[in-house]
């Protein structure tokens, strides 16, 4: 109960900010709060806190909660520009905050209107924030595409929830899972609240065929928003997923593997073969975003005791990796007059080493080259997947994953080749070269000592 009140505590203080024009204090605030979070977080380990029987403090919330403090301070970090608008910087902390409060919701439901509602609180602060750029066309059109179609997604959650309500007269996921168990057969109307809630969380997540609305959006977002759905969001979206499957529907996994199966190999294929063909680095990006979400969904089918660390040490692994691109690219697009294409990284390894070695080992983790950490999140995904009799999806993977290889490499090669002659140094402030190198460790680190995370859970 301590991190929600902890997290929300911060977003009220942040409107209160704005009052009093309190700008500059306001980034270290927000990263000692997130710090005391994750230790709060250290001090409740094993606790299994019950909140009303709303929310359920057990291992699984407090290691997600971990993680979606520790990727939001990389984050604030790295948008710390973002904030520098003395007549908005109030309300763009306030919503961050306020939707990182809807992540803690999400991670630690047992209740589906606890679920209903962190989605909501997750949500509606991104669609402010995704058209923050009130000045750019596309970002206010990526806000509108992204609200309309939530919007669709959120009803079809509702009404799914609804028909469940009505087979099992209940909004724990305990009862839930209990009803299913001691049922003989699997009613029509719980096979179809259970497909219309896959739906909507697939859309959260932006997996295929929901996945429409990401490159599009991801594009028209400011950077920085862009860099909070891939990581932030993405962590605690499949954090929810994860958990309404495993506490609600662990006995109907024979009536939805299939669907589950199908909806991860469409992901895989259609999000790579897609990205390989871009030539705007930021809605390739986005399609690489799209096939990580592939890659998850295999986890959450394989739902035994070992897949919530594998989906925990995978989030943390392509969030710092993501963290760190996002920034190198927001940096690189800014010294290139706004430009977004591919060619923008030519020559970085001689306008900025330190840009080009932390991309070049981020991209190289999520395309899962060995030994770095994303090769070893993806092995577990593959053993998972081939444990449970999965060897065609794992085959899909492997292919899919060798596409990725080719075009996360059509942004390493330009780095170390020859750049435009009128193009000079890049110059980055202090706080930018030490977070860049923390994600350069922290990939580092995953690679040499994966079982810190995954013998977390």
């Amino acid at each position: 109960m301590k991190e929600l009140l902890l997290i929300s505590g911060l977003g009220v203080l942040a409107l209160a900010a704005g009052l009093f024009n309190l700008r500059k204090p306001m980034l270290p605030i927000v990263l000692l709060g997130l710090l005391a979070n994750i230790g709060f977080c250290i001090a409740d380990w094993g606790t299994n806190e019950s909140v009303y029987n709303m929310l359920l403090l057990d291992n699984f919330a407090l290691a997600f909660t971990m993680v979606l403090s520790l990727v939001a301070i990389l984050w604030f970090v790295s948008a710390s520009d973002y904030f520098q608008d003395d007549n908005n910087f109030s309300d763009h902390y306030a919503l961050v905050l306020f939707m990182l409060t809807g992540g803690f919701l999400l991670v630690s439901f047992t209740n589906m209107v606890m679920l209903f509602l962190g989605i909501e609180i997750l949500s509606i602060p991104l669609f402010v924030l995704v058209g923050s750029n009130k000045t750019k066309i596309k970002s206010n059109e990526a806000a509108f595409k992204y609200f309309l179609l939530g919007s669709f997604a959120s009803a079809f959650l509702l009404f799914g929830i609804t028909l469940i309500y009505g087979s099992t007269g209940s909004f724990n996921t305990a009862a839930i899972s209990s009803f299913i168990q001691n049922s003989s057969t699997v009613s029509p109307l719980l096979f179809a609240g259970m497909l219309l809630m896959l739906a909507s969380m697939s859309f959260k997540v932006s997996a295929a065929p929901f996945h429409f609305w990401a490159p599009d959006v991801y594009q028209g977002a400011p950077t920085n928003i862009t860099a909070l759905m891939a990581t932030v969001v993405k962590t605690v979206a499949f954090a929810a997923f994860y958990r309404l499957f495993y506490s609600a529907f662990p006995h109907m996994q024979k009536e939805y593997q299939f669907v589950f199966a199908i909806i991860a190999a469409a992901t895989l294929i259609i999000s790579n073969v897609t990205a390989a063909v871009q030539t705007n680095a930021k809605r390739m990006l986005a399609y690489s975003s799209i096939s990580h979400a592939g890659f998850m969904m295999v986890t959450v089918l394989t739902m035994k005791s070992n897949s919530a660390n594998i989906l925990l040490y995978y989030t943390l692994v392509y969030s710092i990796a993501s963290i760190a691109a996002f920034n190198v690219f927001k940096t690189v697009k800014a010294n290139s007059n706004g430009n977004e294409d591919i060619n923008v990284f030519k020559g970085l390894v001689k306008r900025n080493p330190l840009m080009a070695g932390t991309m070049t080992l981020a991209l190289l983790s999520m395309a899962g080259i060995p030994p770095l950490a994303g090769f070893i999140a993806k092995y577990l995904v593959f053993t998972s997947a081939v444990a449970n009799g999965y060897i065609w999806l794992v085959v899909i993977a492997i292919i899919t994953s060798l596409i990725g290889v080719y075009y996360y490499f059509k942004i390493i090669i330009p780095m170390f080749g020859e750049g435009n002659a009128e193009d000079g140094k890049i110059e980055i402030g202090f706080s930018q070269k030490i977070l860049l190198m923390i994600c350069s460790l922290g990939m580092l680190l995953l690679s040499v000592f994966p079982d810190i995370i995954l013998n977390l859970l």
